[in-house]
């Protein structure tokens, strides 16, 4: 007689596998969906909404989140089409036409705050002493030059803007002023823009040139009826992180985002990085944990979780263990014989016979001397008082007639020899 081999995992065993590998898919779908973020902030010395040097717009990310409104950072070129309020970080060498485009189609979408850069900045240097070197926290810069944009008096009307530059001369205050705050830049390096009656001027300096303005348009034009309001910050120091450094600053900057978002209509602010060069592509398995397909990829692990429950369970009662096993010639005789049946289709002729057969195999399990049905119910009683009667089991394979019958009358009259021959 062969002996079954134990098996390789316990129960806890193969939970655990399947547990640590479902573990490792979320986590690989979570890094998919994560893409550059991950291990990074962004921080390379760029203008943008994740760096957190003084160029940077972390610190307007926070202050929009402290102060209530839901505040995303798209990589994505989808979250330029987003119906929040978008704040724009073009880098230097922006294409004029393609910007134009984008601010553009926005006008029927969304309000548009437009920061244009200022400052040449750059990580530390190398060759930095050492000293100097530790004071840095990741993603500071040093600043270099200021200077103005050459392609933002290329964009089309309204959204012409001859962006400037002054430095203000020794004793000369920087000074500002607009939406009900006032105070003073962090330099007197100062970036302007030269607007015309196309546009409103938001916030000014002490001589009157403008650092923000609101694009209107012509009064007799669509534009000034139907399209969402855009707003260009000329100097970025009013919202970058250097900026932000000073809380009326601070508090003039928030009266231009609540000012675009139409007195706190729209909650929700999106920052594009696809501009400053941090675009990412839209896959299968992120979209999977995004509205509206989360809904059935919930679904989708809600069954997987519950087939694999089902299958830690066991389906009805332990089947008896088989006798030696079939030699191998007797087995393709019997295959060989249950084949010729089956093209036969006499499977109705089968149910006696085998009755007759398990009778014989049976009494010989009780000691009998005959094979009576009745005698077999008396000893089995004896033997094994809580199983069916044989007489019942007989009475079922002989009625049967369809395959799925006879294979379960079969294997009843079968498990009882088995428990026989096992003694129990």
């Amino acid at each position: 007689m062969s002996n079954a081999q134990p098996a390789a995992f316990s129960r806890f065993g193969a939970f655990t596998l399947i547990a640590v590998g479902f573990a490792l898919f979320l986590a690989l779908v979570w890094l998919i969906a994560a893409g550059e973020e991950f291990g990074s902030r962004g921080n390379n010395g760029d203008a943008h909404a994740a760096a957190t040097g003084l160029n940077g717009y972390a610190a307007l990310v926070r202050l929009l989140d402290a102060e209530g409104y839901e505040v995303s950072r798209s990589r994505s070129p989808a979250g330029l089409e987003t119906y929040d309020l978008l704040v724009l970080t073009p880098p230097p060498a922006t294409d004029p036409e393609e910007f134009a485009a984008l601010l553009k189609k926005r006008e029927e979408i969304g309000p548009t705050l437009v920061i244009l850069p200022k400052w040449d900045a750059s990580l530390p240097p190398p060759n930095l002493p050492e000293e100097a070197r530790e004071k840095f926290k990741p993603g500071w810069v040093t600043l270099g030059e200021a200077y103005p944009l050459e392609w933002a008096a290329k964009l089309p009307a309204p959204y012409t803007v001859k962006h400037k530059l002054e430095v203000l001369k020794q004793g000369e205050a920087p000074d500002w002023e607009g939406m009900g705050e006032a105070g003073s830049m962090p330099t007197r390096t100062i970036l302007y823009a030269e607007g015309d009656s196309l546009h409103e001027a938001m916030i000014t300096d002490a001589t009157g040139h403008t650092l923000a303005l609101k694009v209107v348009g012509d009064e007799s034009s669509d534009y000034y009826e139907d399209a969402h309001w855009t707003i260009f910050v000329a100097d970025a120091d009013l919202a970058n992180n250097y900026g932000l450094a000073d809380s009326n600053r601070a508090a003039a900057t928030l009266a231009l985002i609540n000012d675009l978002s139409y007195d706190g209509d729209i909650t929700g602010v999106t920052f594009d990085m696809t501009l400053n060069g941090f675009g990412a592509s839209e896959n299968l398995l992120t979209l999977a944990f995004r509205p509206p397909f989360l809904a059935a990829t919930l679904c989708l692990l809600m069954a997987l979780l519950i087939v694999g429950w089902r299958a830690f369970q066991r389906f009805g009662p332990a089947a008896a263990n088989g006798g030696p096993a079939i030699a191998f010639g007797k087995q393709r005789l019997i295959a060989n014989g249950a084949s010729l049946i089956v093209r036969a289709r006499r499977l109705r002729l089968l149910g006696a016979p085998y009755v007759a057969l398990s009778a014989r195999r049976i009494a010989d399990k009780l000691g009998l001397v005959r094979a009576d049905r009745e005698a077999i119910d008396a000893a089995l009683a004896r033997r094994l008082p809580n199983e069916e009667p044989f007489t019942r089991r007989a009475a079922r394979m002989e009625a049967a007639s369809k395959p799925a019958e006879i294979l379960a009358a079969a294997q009843a009259l079968d498990e009882l020899n088995t428990k026989l021959s096992q003694g129990k």
